[in-house]
């Protein structure tokens, strides 16, 4: 990977990550389940990657940092928990707008956990973040929504706060390479993931048919693996602004896999609150012009 090549390869991670609603929506198994499959699976991929280029982990570091990854990986379990049955309760589209309130999220309550100044161009895209999220709730057009569609927003409005949590957290590490805070992150994920799903799952009520089993390994190893080393790598040669401004390729397809593959409805005014979402949190993310 070079500098050619980041910016494509990052695109490519993004285009894969705006497809797992659509993936989700095709594997017949509870949430926790797949869940435990991306931890787990993304772990041990990433770690065989790591160990074929000779990087190994650095315990040192690790130890140092497990205060903060260690609550990163619990959260980063429920929070795809959460993510994926959002997507059962409504749209995709609209499951992953709420879930993109995490940006929003951050910024309110950087003044307090970062010591962050609160500037007027935040406040701003909190304020329009907000007015996109009553777009896409569908009150506008229809007034309140079904007990099922609340239900999937409040879900991904809760997915949001787990990855807020752990956007907050990370920012906490030190000394730390991204491929061994990420690799512990989804090994903590799988271990927190396998106890919850011993204690909620009944293993004679899950069915394993080749089909589903193909899905989930796609899930642990194309939407976790490959993508997350393909974004962490192309991240050591992007700037901070590209990075934020290619994030956003990820959300802008699970509304067109929503609308387009899936053929669920999007009203005019959920789509202008979509643009609302996502241009506040991504102007938010980028720094101001000199």
């Amino acid at each position: 990977m070079n500098k050619t090549t980041a910016r494509p390869l990052m695109f490519l991670a993004m285009l894969i990550f705006g497809t797992i609603g659509l993936l989700v929506r095709s594997i017949p198994l509870p949430s926790s389940v797949i869940a435990l499959t991306r931890g787990s699976v993304g772990c041990v991929f990433l770690l065989l990657l790591m160990l074929l280029q000779k990087h190994r982990p650095d315990a040192a570091a690790i130890r140092k940092n497990l205060k903060w990854l260690l609550p990163a990986g619990v959260f980063l379990g429920f929070n795809w928990i959460l993510l994926f049955e959002s997507y059962r309760y409504t749209s995709v589209a609209v499951g992953t707008l709420c879930y993109y309130m995490a940006p929003i999220l951050v910024v309110l309550s950087s003044p307090v956990l970062l010591h962050e100044r609160l500037t007027a161009r935040k406040v701003i895209c909190v304020l329009l973040a907000l007015v996109g999220m009553v777009g896409v709730s569908g009150v506008v057009q229809s007034g309140l929504p079904s007990a099922s569609e609340t239900t999937g927003i409040l879900l991904g409005l809760a997915a949001a706060v787990l990855y807020a949590c752990i956007v907050l957290l990370n920012k906490q590490l030190a000394d730390i390479s991204a491929y061994d805070r990420t690799v512990v992150q989804l090994g903590i994920c799988a271990v927190v993931m396998l106890v919850y799903c011993a204690a909620t799952v009944p293993l004679a009520s899950l069915e394993f048919t080749p089909t589903t089993i193909g899905l989930l390994l796609v899930a642990g190893v194309l939407h976790t693996g490959v993508t997350y080393y393909l974004y962490f790598g192309s991240m050591a040669y992007l700037s901070g602004q590209t990075a934020a401004i290619l994030s956003y390729v990820d959300p802008v397809v699970a509304v067109l896999v929503s609308v387009l593959v899936l053929a669920e409805p999007m009203h005019p005014v959920e789509l202008l609150g979509a643009v609302l979402v996502l241009g506040a949190a991504l102007a938010s993310e980028l720094e101001k012009p000199a």
